[in-house]
């Protein structure tokens, strides 16, 4: 008997893969576009998108695709600290200001309205599909979206988070394994106690909740979409795969920089923005390892957005946030598409699992 897939018929895709939500301008309308006319689902990258950026993007992704597309969003965090940590935090970066001539004097700030207006944006326009990444929406929110027939995508890294996920009315849990690229979404507990590997984390997650489970973490090609699918991952979420596409708004530099590395390259940082996050390894993360005068997120973001776009643009990658996943030796410089195309021809040639696609 063919296993039907829940995940295809509750997105509206042919595939179950899903382009993740990164955030950055990675995700262009262009990459959203390819990625769900070729079956997928794209994914919008809206976290850091003020309202009016987020609306236009939006419109742009529906002039390329009449498919079915996602928005990803970032739970607010509303960090307390002091002026004293502050100037500590642009003391501790004044080396790379003055190397990179940035001229950084704004304190960070909490832009406490971001997310309710980007809820709304969302919901203005009619988004089908909805993700959340850093934790849980409040009662309000879900209510909302609920409302307006909003499928919302819940990020766990340990069994307990998706299980919060389902209790909080999430419609599908993504488990993101320790290999995922990019900020952890760890919310419960420390990003150490969870980092659990996705191949681990997978079959407990689906042990644990009802509600269709995504595996996301160092899956690049047709081998780790199979494993997935065969540990009873209903669908695979992929970051870094996509961040090499022709179609993928990364800096050109970072794009070569991972199709270079090596998977011993790789290290988690709270450098850049003051969240755990994999990336590859350069001259900013080894100085400030061990530093204790970072701020949290999102206020080290803010305080080093200067020396990233100042090192980025003279063509310097020791200063950039070079976000990857485990797997960088899989990347490949080709279309958004025909990663789809080859992760589909894989599975079914292989026949791993008899698996009934949505004739969508």
């Amino acid at each position: 008997m063919e296993k039907q897939n829940r995940l295809v018929h509750m997105l509206s895709i042919k595939y179950p893969i899903i382009q993740a939500g990164m955030a950055g301008g990675v995700t262009t309308p262009s990459l959203i576009a390819e990625v769900s006319n070729h079956g997928g689902l794209g994914t919008l990258g809206g976290g850091y998108m003020h309202p009016e950026e987020l609306r236009s993007a939006i419109k742009n992704i529906k002039e390329k695709t009449s498919r079915a597309f996602a928005v990803n969003l970032f739970v607010p965090e509303y960090p307390d600290v002091s002026g004293e940590e502050v100037t500590a935090a642009r003391k501790a970066l004044k080396p790379y200001y003055d190397k990179l001539a940035v001229h950084e004097r704004q304190d960070p700030f909490l832009d406490v309205e971001l997310f309710e207006q980007q809820i709304n944006v969302v919901l203005e326009e009619k988004i089908r599909v909805v993700s959340f990444t850093f934790g849980l929406p409040s009662g309000r929110v879900m209510k909302a979206l609920k409302h307006s027939g909003v499928i919302t995508i819940g990020t766990a890294t340990t069994v307990e988070e998706a299980v919060l996920n389902e209790m909080k009315g999430l419609d599908i849990v993504v488990a993101q394994g320790s290999e995922a690229g990019g900020h952890r979404g760890s919310f419960l507990q420390s990003f150490e106690k969870s980092m659990i590997g996705l191949f681990s984390l997978i079959p407990q997650v689906v042990d644990a909740v009802k509600v269709p489970v995504i595996g996301a973490g160092g899956i690049m090609d047709g081998r780790g979409f199979s494993a997935a699918l065969s540990l009873g991952a209903e669908g695979v979420q992929m970051g870094t795969a996509f961040v090499t596409s022709r179609e993928s708004g990364a800096h050109e530099l970072h794009k070569e920089m991972i199709q270079k590395a090596r998977e011993d390259e790789m290290t988690l940082t709270s450098a850049f923005s003051g969240k755990p996050a994999r990336g590859i390894r350069n001259t900013f993360t080894k100085s400030l390892s061990r530093h204790e005068d970072l701020l949290p997120y999102p206020l080290q973001n803010q305080m080093t957005k200067a020396i990233r776009q100042a090192s980025a643009a003279e063509g310097n990658p020791e200063y950039m946030s070079l976000w990857s996943g485990q797997s960088p030796r899989l990347s490949r410089d080709t279309s958004a598409g025909e990663v789809i195309s080859d992760l589909v021809s894989y599975v079914e040639e292989h026949r791993v699992l008899p698996i009934t696609w949505s004739s969508t």
